[in-house]
């Protein structure tokens, strides 16, 4: 009786709260009051995960191109034992060993904002990172920093620039930082369009562009009792460079056509060529042949690097020389219905040989799978949900397709979301392999959110 009555006294006092901020901030204000609990790594042995209740304010904030949201989360153990009648989740808010202020209290904004990317010519993110790419993807492809939510909330940037906003149309370019508070993996890609003087000519939008991309610290996230069994931590990086024409580009149907080409710090190299684009307004299409040395990594920097950067990292450091070139592919399809109620993609590529004799642990010498699905609020009466599959060395272990369900080497997760009226309950997890301990990481999350 006394947690449950400590845990409403807590929610009157930030509810009104939130409430007056809410009615003062206008039509461009919302904000979300959240009840629930997150599995955490136990502050004596992180190996070992513990159930920690959490209550949470998320405001946030649009104004036209600005956009501001935060994430106030208190987590909170009721009566851990007979002596301690509350016990804050102390990594929310102490810096712990390695971690400086910044590490722990930038990421309480969630993200600040201007502009849109792909629609403003200047555009600037702070915070949380879903889906960020350079180029044509070789070498940053859909890189995030949020795969360790709800565990940790990292705080990095994402930044465009494009010289038509000065009416020089003649470069432009983007950069990104997964970690502002660390600077680990920084990087960026320059443009020219050399022929711009050629007007609205197809020949006028041809993209010339070089990217570098940089990792200061592979095993920033790596636990303390795992740094032994890898290299010392060097910066690790890739460089590369590319053309971009698109060739097509109305509502109907766009079509991009490319060529890049990228080396590694083991000296390995990569290059692809392709198209890609969009069919009738709702179907996303692409197709690359790729020609890699082996050692070479595809999309080194990808959504799930956080989770396999020491892995990727100790692959390259040990890998004595290149190998000789293969011949890949790539191949990718997403559909887009009921105005983007619906969205579904599904990405496959891999090698035009058979898998090695002997395993590997070359991410390039065995077919990869991502798939995606999002059900947006509105299409079925009170349920919302995101899920993802992703899986490397598929056919490593046994037979394509036995391989290709097998959990090993994969990353799953899934967020299923049921409002009613103004509350939403939200069951959130990911299951990702560990190679290091041949076994999965999970983290999970479990809330009721109030929202206005």
């Amino acid at each position: 009786m006394k947690r449950i009555c400590l845990l409403l006294a807590i929610a009157v006092l930030v509810f009104p709260l939130a409430a007056q901020d809410g009615a003062a901030g206008g039509s461009g204000f919302s904000a979300a009051l959240n009840l629930g609990s997150d599995l955490l790594p136990s502050a004596s042995d992180p190996t070992k995960l513990e159930s920690w209740s959490k209550l949470g304010l998320q405001p946030d904030l649009s104004l036209g191109k600005f956009g501001i949201g935060l994430d106030l989360t208190f987590r909170f153990q009721l009566y851990p034992d007979p002596n301690t009648p509350l016990q804050i989740y102390e990594p929310d808010w102490v810096p712990q060993a390695g971690q400086t202020i910044f590490d722990v209290y930038l990421p309480k904004i969630m993200y600040v904002r201007y502009g849109l990317r792909g629609i403003d010519p200047f555009f600037i993110k702070l915070g949380s990172i879903d889906d960020f790419s350079l180029g044509n993807g070789l070498i940053v492809s859909n890189y995030a920093n949020t795969r360790f939510l709800p565990d940790l909330r990292i705080f990095g940037l994402q930044f465009g620039l494009d010289g038509q906003i000065f009416k020089f149309p003649y470069a432009g370019m983007e950069a990104l930082t997964g970690n502002l508070a660390r600077l680990d993996v920084i990087g960026g890609r320059v443009f020219v369009r050399p022929l711009a003087f050629l007007g609205t000519s197809l020949p006028a939008k041809l993209q010339l562009g070089v990217t570098g991309v940089m990792d200061r610290d592979p095993l920033t996230y790596t636990d303390a009792a795992d740094v032994a069994l890898y290299p010392a931590s060097e910066a690790t990086y890739v460089i590369g460079a590319d053309l971009t024409l698109p060739v097509l580009s109305s509502s109907a149907i766009s079509l991009n056509a490319f060529v890049e080409g990228a080396r590694q710090t083991s000296g390995a190299l990569g290059a692809i060529t392709g198209v890609g684009g969009r069919l009738l307004g709702f179907i996303d299409y692409g197709a690359q042949l790729r020609a890699l040395q082996g050692g070479f990594i595809p999309a080194y920097f990808d959504s799930n690097y956080d989770f396999y950067r020491d892995e990727r990292f100790a692959f390259v450091e040990n890998l004595s020389s290149p190998g000789s070139f293969k011949l890949g592919w790539l191949a990718s399809l997403g559909f887009s219905l009921f105005e983007e109620a619906i969205e579904l993609s599904v990405q496959l590529d891999g090698p035009f040989s058979s898998k090695p004799i002997t395993a590997s642990d070359d991410n390039g010498a065995y077919p990869h799978l991502k798939g995606g699905f999002v059900l947006a609020e509105g299409l079925l009466p009170g349920i919302f949900l995101t899920a993802g599959y992703e899986k490397y060395f598929i056919g490593r272990n046994t037979t394509f397709f036995k391989d290709l369900i097998d959990p090993e080497d994969a990353v799953i997760g899934m967020s299923i979301n049921y409002k009613t009226g103004a509350t939403v309950l939200t069951l959130g997890y990911v299951y990702s392999w560990d190679p290091t301990t041949q076994d999965f990481d999970v983290s999970s999350s479990l809330s009721a959110s109030v929202r206005f």
